[in-house]
C-alpha cells in the first residue's frame, strides 16, 4: 500500500507540474507566434487579426509535440526540486528507498505521455496543421511573405504540350491544393513558352485548374485571368508524396506513404525521420527526465542550485542540439532515419544512468 500511494503521489505533483510548465510555455509561444505571424501576413489581403490569433492556436498542438522534450526536463526538474526543498526526497531516503525506487514513478508518468501524445496528439496536430496550410495557401496571394526562397518544392510533368515546372509556396491538402503557385510552361524543344503564377492550384482529373491567375508570355505584358487550367497525367498519389508535408501526416499513416514513396521512386527520408523520431519520443522524454534527476537530486546533497540547475539546463539544450543536428542528417538521407532518431536518445539515457549510478550506487 505504501509503495502505491508513493507511486500516485509522486506522479501526481509531476503530471501537475508537467501541465503548470507546458502551460506557460504555451500562452509565451502563442504571443510570439502571433505577434510573428501578425508581422509577416499583417499587409496580406483576406488577413484580420481574428484569422492570425486561429493560425497561431491551430499551431499550438504541433509546438506542443515539437517542445516536449524540453518541457519534459523543465517540469522533472521543478517537480524534483519541490521534493527536495521540502525534504520529501531525503525522508524517502531515510525510509530505506533508494534513488531508482521514487524515480520510477516520474520516468513511467513521462513514458506514459509522452505514448498519449504520440497516439493522441499527433493526429490533431497533422489535422490543424493541415488545416492551417489549406487556409493559407487559398487566402494568401502570390508575392506573399514566405513564398519563395531555396524550400519551395517544385516538380516537372511532360505532357504532349511540353514540359511544366511547377512550384509552390504552400501546399495543402496531402499536395492536391498549392498556395503562391508558379508554373513554367516549355515546348518540346525546351523554349519558355509563358509562366503562370495563381494565387492557388488544385489538380483534379487530368489538369490542374489555376485561381487569380498572372500570366506572362514571352514577349507580351502581364495578363490578369480569374482561372485557367493547364493539361496534367501525374498520378495524385505521386503528387501527394512529392508535395505532402509530413508534419500533416498522422503517425498512422506514415507506415504507408512511406512504402508507397518507395515504390515510386521518391526519396522519403523525411516520412521516415518524421516517423522513427515519433515512435521514440517517449523515451526521450523519460531520458530528459533521467537528465533532470542528475541535478536535483546531486543539489539535495550539495546545496549548489544555481550550478547545478544551470548545468541541467546546459546538458538538456546540449542533447535538444544533438537532437536537431541528427534530424537534419536524417531528413536528407546522410545517417539512416531509425539511427538519426535513437542516438540522441540512447545519449540521454546512458548520460541519466550513468551519471545516477556514480552519484547513488557509487
Amino acid at each position: 500500500m505504501t509503495g502505491a500511494t508513493l507511486w500516485a503521489y509522486l506522479t501526481k505533483r509531476y503530471l501537475m507540474t508537467l501541465t503548470q510548465v507546458l502551460a506557460a510555455i504555451l500562452v509565451v509561444v502563442f504571443l510570439v507566434d502571433f505577434t510573428e505571424y501578425a508581422r509577416r501576413a499583417g499587409g496580406i489581403e483576406g488577413y484580420t487579426t481574428l484569422s492570425g490569433m486561429y493560425f497561431s492556436a491551430m499551431r499550438l498542438p504541433f509546438i506542443t509535440m515539437l517542445i516536449w522534450p524540453m518541457v519534459t526536463l523543465f517540469a522533472a526538474m521543478a517537480a524534483l526540486y519541490g521534493l527536495n526543498r521540502r525534504s520529501e526526497l531525503v525522508i524517502a531516503r531515510a525510509s530505506g528507498l533508494s534513488a531508482w525506487q521514487f524515480l520510477a514513478p516520474v520516468c513511467v508518468a513521462a513514458f506514459l505521455v509522452g505514448a498519449a501524445s504520440v497516439a493522441v496528439l499527433n493526429p490533431i496536430s497533422a489535422y490543424c496543421i493541415e488545416q492551417v496550410k489549406a487556409l493559407e495557401a487559398t487566402f494568401r496571394g502570390y508575392g506573399a511573405p514566405g513564398s519563395e526562397g531555396p524550400d519551395r518544392p517544385w516538380l516537372s510533368q511532360t505532357t504532349d504540350e511540353g514540359v511544366t515546372i511547377i512550384g509552390a509556396g504552400q501546399t495543402a491538402n496531402r499536395g492536391m491544393l498549392l498556395g503562391d503557385a508558379v508554373f513554367l510552361r516549355f515546348d518540346n524543344e525546351g523554349t519558355l513558352i509563358a509562366r503562370y503564377d495563381a494565387r492557388s492550384a488544385t489538380l483534379s482529373e487530368g489538369a490542374w485548374i489555376l485561381n487569380d491567375v498572372r500570366k506572362t508570355g514571352k514577349g507580351s505584358q502581364a495578363e490578369q485571368l480569374t482561372t485557367f487550367s493547364i493539361k496534367s497525367e501525374l498520378r495524385p498519389e505521386f503528387v501527394e508524396e512529392r508535395f505532402a508535408d509530413h508534419l500533416t501526416i498522422p503517425v498512422y499513416e506514415l507506415p504507408q506513404k512511406i512504402a508507397v514513396a518507395n515504390a515510386l521512386g521518391i526519396p522519403a527520408y523525411r516520412f521516415a525521420m518524421h516517423f522513427h523520431s515519433l515512435i521514440a519520443l517517449p523515451a526521450l522524454m523519460m531520458a530528459m527526465t533521467l537528465v533532470a534527476a542528475t541535478v536535483t537530486l546531486r543539489y539535495s546533497r550539495m546545496g549548489q542550485l544555481t550550478s547545478m540547475i544551470l548545468g541541467g539546463i546546459l546538458a538538456g539544450f546540449l542533447l535538444y542540439v544533438a537532437l536537431i543536428v541528427f534530424t537534419a542528417f536524417g531528413n536528407v538521407g546522410f545517417v539512416a532515419p531509425v539511427v538519426a532518431a535513437w542516438v540522441p536518445v540512447v545519449l540521454a539515457l546512458f548520460f541519466g544512468v550513468t551519471f545516477l549510478l556514480y552519484t547513488e550506487d557509487g
